[in-house]
């Protein structure tokens, strides 16, 4: 099946699927005139956002940030729950989900086109400069409280322009953007996030394969080809995995075909069995199975009662 039925959002299409029909919010880009929006780039508070988003895929940048209250958070095979302080960020393509939002969780995210700020960082740098950009990085972390405030101040800078017509604001708007990802870079580095120094051997290569995992699964669904990729042999890599994480490495696998089988049930109109052939199930018995195993549902029950949920 063509890699286009995948369901990718941009920032056009994606309102609807992160915010709620009605919006009370008056912060950010929620009720903006169209005469004050910006092209490629949103600001929001968590206030009017769904309850629970994805999985799915979006051709933007995002970064979320928690003020308090918790939430989790799956990117990939890798799941994180927000408390007060933390960050996430996603780029293009990757595999989000967010659910589980506490009755006090509040923070705020923001989306930005890969180009919106092509004149400060090029698109092909922006994983170079912004480590947590990439698939090699750590895409969530734990603010500092001075770091936070002054991340929380920008912000709060963005808003007021957005919503005035001061001179020069689309510019700097971009600026704030910059000097919030500068500040979380510093952070970053600060904490020495990038840094493997303290793994083991062993552990870079549960991690490694993480990441190939959820980059990659789409292509290559045999353990053996990640193996390659990592120059080990497939027992060895079985083994490795499954000491270090109780997961056997085709489980990391069929955990990525499980979220993109969820993501084409709730944001697509595939049936099943294009479903099945679209991540290489032999037929759609076989996709419907293992489905069921994973989930207790078929893959149509689990549909409807999305569907159901959204449309309450």
């Amino acid at each position: 099946m063509a890699k286009e039925h995948i369901p990718t959002y941009n920032l056009k299409t994606s309102r609807a699927v992160h915010r709620e029909p009605v919006q009370q919010d008056d912060f950010g880009y929620n009720n903006l005139p169209e005469n004050r929006r910006i092209k490629g780039f949103e600001l929001y508070s968590n206030h009017g956002m769904r309850p629970a988003i994805g999985p799915l895929r979006s051709t933007f940048y995002r970064m979320g940030i928690s003020m308090r209250g918790t939430a989790d958070v799956q990117l990939g095979l890798e799941h994180y729950q927000h408390g007060n302080g933390t960050v996430n960020f996603t780029f293009p393509n990757q595999l989000f989900s967010k659910y589980n939002l506490s009755a006090d969780a509040f923070g705020y995210y923001l989306l930005f086109d890969t180009d919106y700020l092509e004149e400060l960082v090029p698109a092909m740098n922006m994983a170079t400069e912004f480590p947590f950009f990439g698939f090699h990085g750590i895409p969530f972390f734990q603010f500092e409280p001075a770091a936070l405030q002054q991340i929380e101040f920008f912000i709060v800078r963005i808003h007021e322009e957005l919503q005035g017509d001061k001179a020069g604001r689309e510019k700097a708007i971009k600026m704030y953007l910059y000097l919030i990802l500068l500040e979380a870079r510093r952070s970053y580095d600060r904490q020495q996030l990038g840094s493997d120094a303290h793994l083991s051997v062993t552990m870079l290569l549960v991690r490694r394969y993480r990441q190939l995992v959820s980059e990659h699964f789409l292509v290559y669904r045999q353990v053996a080809d990640y193996a390659a990729l990592l120059h080990v042999t497939p027992n060895h890599l079985n083994r490795t995995i499954k000491d270090h994480t109780g997961q056997t490495a085709s489980d990391m696998i069929a955990a990525m075909q499980l979220q993109e089988a969820r993501s084409l049930l709730r944001y697509t109109d595939l049936s099943a069995a294009e479903i099945a052939y679209h991540l290489s199930f032999n037929d759609p018995s076989s996709f419907s199975r293992f489905f069921r195993k994973a989930t207790g549902e078929t893959p149509l029950d689990y549909r409807k009662a999305y569907l159901g949920i959204a449309s309450a």
